[in-house]
């Protein structure tokens, strides 16, 4: 038994585990907008939706108040309405990558289990998807 599994077991999380990632092409669509509207500046947003049948369906984008520049993006988690979860984040890279940097990485690790980032040009060919310990993650879009 692996490691996230016996945790699972442990805390009575299973609830959270998910094989698959299908998100909505609305969001994929909303990325893209709010990425290029942003530019040159980060934009930030979080996951909303919900697993069944071990699939992480991803249907909304939540925006929290907060802060960005072309170097980074904060927002105040406190304000998350307390019935939603936190399946992950969304950023943009005003530059040409999407890697994360130390600081994504820290992001990931503590808000949800699905991160994206999306680089210029802001299309769907330039988003990448990590789990929260930063590894590539396959998604469909749907």
């Amino acid at each position: 038994m692996d490691f996230d599994k016996l945790l699972s077991k442990i805390f009575n999380t299973d609830k959270y585990h998910f094989e698959e990632v299908h998100i909505d092409q609305e969001v994929i669509d909303s990325i893209i907008y709010y990425a290029q509207n942003a530019d040159p500046f980060e934009f930030f947003a979080l996951f909303d939706g919900s697993i069944k049948k071990k699939i992480l369906h991803i249907d909304d984008l939540l925006f929290l108040p907060g802060e960005t520049s072309g170097e980074g993006a904060v927002i105040k988690t406190g304000m998350l309405p307390l019935m939603k979860s936190n399946w992950g984040s969304v950023h943009s890279h005003p530059g040409p990558t999407a890697l994360p940097s130390g600081t994504d990485l820290t992001t990931f690790a503590k808000m949800g289990l699905f991160h994206m980032i999306i680089c210029r040009p802001y299309d769907q060919n330039c988003i990448l998807a990590y789990n929260r310990y930063g590894e590539f993650t396959e998604y469909k879009i749907i």
